[in-house]
């Protein structure tokens, strides 16, 4: 089901992309770089979800940790940067194409969109995903049913791409890079905080993980190199995205600046 799904969505995103280009011209619609970071994002998420990486998280919290920060970190900014709506408008037939269309355009819709994937909020539903799913009791649950291990993984991936979108929303973003800035380094901050806690847990958080390693490395250890890798590398790659954004802040500040028109001698008397 998962394999078909991923195939799926790479089949449905191709054919989009391939029609956009033969219609617009190659790079239009979707740039190449677009293309090539959904691709990158693509085989991102099926490492991610791949049966050895499974078997490894079932026996090492941080193995699955380091699933969960591919899935956040890595994968949902290159899908959402690679424009998958666009490609998959294109990817229906030229009659349903319109009629999506006409239906994503009409008032309601955009409006609803435009709500859901406001900075604040997808700000604050990532947030939520990231906190209440590891939450003991339901982190716990979630390994024992593959129903909710799924709801999991779907959570964690879908807030964080929408995350992402509402962040990259339109040239500048929607609200600017100002708030762009701002929210990425808050998100850095407050999984940085739920990584920390993870680290100086004194004891095991997650009874699944409560088991003896050939290694000898000790559950509480592998719960610590859990949460380093919440805390360090996956804090690292938000705060380097907030620094993009925000030297990308300066150019446009810098180009607004440059090109605003002098007062007239007029308007300074007045």
């Amino acid at each position: 089901m998962l394999a078909a799904s991923l195939a799926a969505a790479l089949v449905v995103y191709v054919a989009g992309v391939a029609r956009v280009w033969r219609h617009a011209g190659v790079g239009r619609g979707v740039t190449r770089l677009q293309a090539a970071a959904f691709i990158s994002g693509w085989f991102v998420l099926v490492g991610a979800l791949s049966g050895p990486m499974d078997e490894l998280t079932d026996r090492w919290l941080v193995a699955h940790m380091a699933q969960h920060e591919l899935l956040i970190v890595v994968a949902a900014p290159l899908i959402a940067f690679g424009a998958p709506l666009v490609a998959a408008l294109w990817s229906l037939p030229a009659r349903a194409r319109i009629r999506a269309a006409g239906a994503v355009r009409s008032r309601r819709v955009e409006t609803t969109w435009m709500a859901l994937s406001a900075p604040a909020t997808v700000f604050v539903l990532h947030a939520a995903a990231l906190w209440i799913w590891h939450l003991p009791a339901l982190y716990d649950r979630a390994l024992q049913s593959e129903g909710l291990h799924v709801l999991e993984h779907l959570c964690f991936f879908g807030t964080a791409a929408l995350f992402w979108w509402g962040i990259a929303h339109g040239r500048y973003g929607r609200a600017g890079y100002g708030a762009a800035v701002v929210y990425v380094f808050a998100t850095a901050a407050h999984s940085g905080v739920l990584g920390a806690l993870l680290t100086v847990s004194p004891k095991v958080l997650y009874a699944p993980y409560l088991i003896a390693h050939p290694s000898g490395v000790t559950p509480l250890e592998d719960q610590q190199l859990a949460g380093l890798l919440m805390w360090v590398p996956a804090g690292v790659a938000f705060v380097a995205g907030a620094l993009v954004l925000f030297a990308a802040w300066l150019r446009q500040s810098d180009r607004m600046t440059r090109f605003q028109p002098a007062p007239t001698g007029r308007e300074v008397v007045e």
